[in-house]
């Protein structure tokens, strides 16, 4: 590692040579955002002002930690957002619509809470007509290019500066440069980084950064607590939770949180997911999500009782790309709207109550009850007897339901035979 002996010429490019104006920055308190405190006040010459944005990942305490520990740090300003609520409205409720599982697996509950803090940054960066904007993300993931495209098209012109991406800095040249400002704070790393959030909580480690291993019991968030069984009654309204066994809630993220303190004590929603990132490479997280997963397979199972065939057809299609352009951080491409428009248009019917019973490591979704069930009893029992139709209907059903089909085999049979007139003149 390099020596820190003057900090101007060891970090000479972080903001592309300019120096101080107005800088927002988006602030966890972490060390990476810590060392943008201190470079672009003290070294660039910066008024900076931190920002965090709460989408349910930190208590109450935690938040005025942050904030005290950003002030010692010296920003002139520091602003705590809470966006729980207004990050349910805007992407988690679609999310649910959509039952949307990244590769069929993963919620995406990092890659959604990262649109919303980039969104609440560039609005706060407006209001102080910021000469600059700044995050601590590193040149490796997917956030990198989210917070930069999101801060490209909602203020444009406005520098983005990245100190830790453009200095290429290792964890020691950091710790080592804040200890060189008087910088006290805890540098020891976590053996696991935790990302927590309403829509679940990523967890990084050693098991993760090869294709082979399973994250250990004490890397989880949420220990298992609980050995039996526990039924969960989950009552929906035009596709949003709006009760748990029978008590209702004022917004559905309350919703949320309240099945997540019943669900994670399980071990429910567990689990290791293999995706693309944005800038092309594989990578595997860790996750512990068991209110979007109860959820989401609640929502699902109730759709499939209240939706038609094509209903669901055709939004699993939408559905699969929305998740997937969220996920690449296109919030804000006009055709995301179009597909909420969609989707929201697809939940008139979604009410009802899902039944579901948790386990140990798993639950299973028991039935559902709702006035838009599709497969009520007054217009037949699969399997069984129709009340419906009588059974010529469906055999003159069944001959022109494949009667296209049958013309072309018959066109097919026709032309397969020989020529019974070849050769005769």
């Amino acid at each position: 590692m390099r020596p820190i002996t003057n900090t101007l010429q060891y970090f000479p490019s972080a903001d592309g040579g300019m120096k101080g104006g107005t800088v927002v920055l988006g602030f966890s308190g972490g060390l990476d955002t810590s060392f943008c405190v201190k470079y672009l006040s003290e070294d660039k010459g910066y008024d900076v002002h931190s920002i965090i944005v709460n989408t349910g990942g930190f208590s109450e305490d935690e938040l005025k930690d942050i904030e005290a520990h950003a002030i010692k740090l010296g920003v002139k300003t520091h602003t705590t957002i809470d966006a729980v609520k207004t990050y349910y409205d805007s992407i988690i409720k679609y999310l649910v619509f959509g039952n949307v599982l990244k590769n069929n697996t993963y919620p995406l509950s990092v890659s959604a809470e990262r649109l919303s803090q980039a969104l609440h940054i560039a609005e706060h960066a407006k209001k102080l007509s910021a000469d600059a904007v700044a995050h601590g993300s590193t040149g490796a993931g997917n956030d990198q290019v989210r917070f930069d495209m999101i801060f490209h098209i909602m203020i444009p012109g406005v520098r983005i500066i990245t100190p830790i991406r453009d200095l290429g800095l290792t964890r020691e040249q950091e710790i080592e440069y804040l200890k060189s400002k008087g910088v006290e704070m805890n540098f020891d790393k976590a053996v696991y980084s935790i990302n927590k959030g309403l829509w679940g909580t990523s967890v990084g480690g050693k098991e993760t950064l090869s294709s082979l291993g399973m994250l250990p019991e004490e890397a989880w968030p949420t220990q298992v607590t609980e050995s039996g069984t526990r039924n969960l009654l989950l009552g929906f309204e035009r596709g949003e939770l709006r009760a748990v066994d029978g008590k209702e809630f004022q917004h559905p993220s309350e919703a949320v949180k309240y099945v997540q303190s019943v669900a994670a004590p399980f071990g429910i929603g567990r689990d290791v997911h293999v995706g693309d990132t944005i800038i092309g490479i594989k990578g595997r997280v860790g996750f512990e999500a068991a209110a979007p997963m109860v959820i989401i397979k609640a929502h699902h199972a109730l759709e499939k009782h209240v939706l038609t065939k094509w209903q669901l057809n055709l939004k699993d299609q939408l559905a699969q790309f929305y998740g997937n352009w969220l996920h690449e951080g296109q919030i804000l491409d006009p055709v995301m709207r179009d597909i909420e428009a969609f989707l929201e248009s697809s939940q008139q019917n979604a009410t009802g109550n899902v039944f579901v019973q948790l386990m140990p490591y798993r639950f299973q979704i028991i039935g559902v009850e709702s006035r838009y069930d599709l497969m009520s009893s007054k217009f037949g029992k699969y399997g069984e007897i129709n009340t419906g139709w009588s059974g010529d209907d469906v055999r003159g059903f069944s001959k022109i339901f494949g009667n296209q089909t049958a013309i072309w085999h018959a066109i097919q049979k026709q032309n397969s035979l020989p020529d019974r007139h070849a050769g005769k003149s």
